[in-house]
């Protein structure tokens, strides 16, 4: 096995993925080989002064109250074909990804993904030279474990 292919992490075909600028942790995303850019699926897109937009990040498919608030720099603005074969503009932001140990800034487009299963979907910027994708597994990485707090036992007083 050739040194490059060695450092490289093998992934499944969906993975959890954590946004922790935005402080988000364990988003379902698929990996998308076919896509170049990225994508996450918000509402609620409001542009703000300055090149800043404002969107919610929809966290469950059916829990719909399970959203984020996030305020950020626009990267750009880019033409991008759906999978319906349509163009249409989308606002890009760029961000922290995190899929297992390894982290680095990435950009996706906004857009409304609600018909789809996957809250976001991991196109090939995002991906090239750090994984491998073994297509027939899922969530090799596993979802991280939240951790909890434990309560301390209160005595009883007199």
């Amino acid at each position: 096995m050739s040194e490059a292919r060695a450092e490289k992490t093998l992934i499944g075909w969906n993975e959890y993925v954590d946004l922790p600028d935005w402080g988000i942790r364990n988003l379902r995303a698929k990996v998308d080989t076919g896509a170049r850019s990225s994508a996450l699926h918000v509402e609620n897109i409001r542009e703000l002064p300055r090149d800043r937009v404002h969107f919610e990040v929809i966290l469950h498919r059916q829990k719909r109250d399970r959203r984020v608030p996030v305020e950020t720099h626009i990267a750009r603005r880019g033409r991008v074909r759906s999978s319906t074969g349509h163009y249409a503009t989308r606002i890009f932001v760029a961000t922290k990804l995190r899929i297992g140990e390894f982290e680095q800034e990435v950009e996706m487009s906004l857009v409304d993904r609600e018909k789809m299963i996957y809250r976001m979907l991991l196109g090939r910027s995002a991906l090239s030279g750090a994984f491998l994708i073994d297509v027939s597994r899922r969530a090799l990485l596993g979802k991280r474990k939240r951790r909890r707090i434990k309560k301390k036992k209160r005595r009883a007083t007199r």
